[in-house]
């Protein structure tokens, strides 16, 4: 348990760093548009810290560590956010500079946030299926059946 609350605190630093950058960013570049950069704080809080506070209630009864699925999702699932917050920051700074990409640029940028997003929902799909083997969560759902 206490490692996924140390995940989950470690994503709760890196969203409020994320937020103060954004701010900053955006003020030192006197921009006022809408931005990526805007919603890399709220995906890292959601997607990082309260996913982490979830597994950590869900792992300290379930024995979770010892499946599999669930130490690949670990893996995966850190892998893919990170790979999208960062392809996200990108995204944001060009835009706040106004940078115009090229199509085969924009659409390297764009291929690479959408590997993120799949591996995010390749790890989410092995926690669930991580939470469904777990024997505990079994012998709950056959007593409510």
């Amino acid at each position: 348990m206490k490692k996924y609350l140390n995940f989950s605190l470690i994503y709760a630093i890196i969203a409020m760093i994320g937020g103060i950058f954004y701010r900053e960013v955006t003020k030192w570049n006197e921009f006022s548009g809408v931005t990526v950069l805007g919603k890399v704080h709220t995906h890292l809080f959601l997607l990082g810290m309260m996913l982490f506070l979830i597994v950590a209630l869900f792992a300290e009864n379930n024995n979770l560590h010892e499946q599999k699925s669930f130490n690949i999702f670990i893996y995966v699932y850190n892998i893919g956010v990170a790979i999208t917050v960062v392809m996200m920051v990108v995204r944001g700074v060009l835009q706040v500079l106004n940078i115009l990409l090229s199509s085969k640029v924009d659409a390297a940028i764009s291929g690479i946030a959408g590997i993120g997003h799949i591996l995010v929902g390749v790890g989410i799909i092995l926690l669930l299926v991580a939470l469904k083997n777990s024997k505990r969560l079994k012998n709950l759902y056959e007593k409510m059946s």
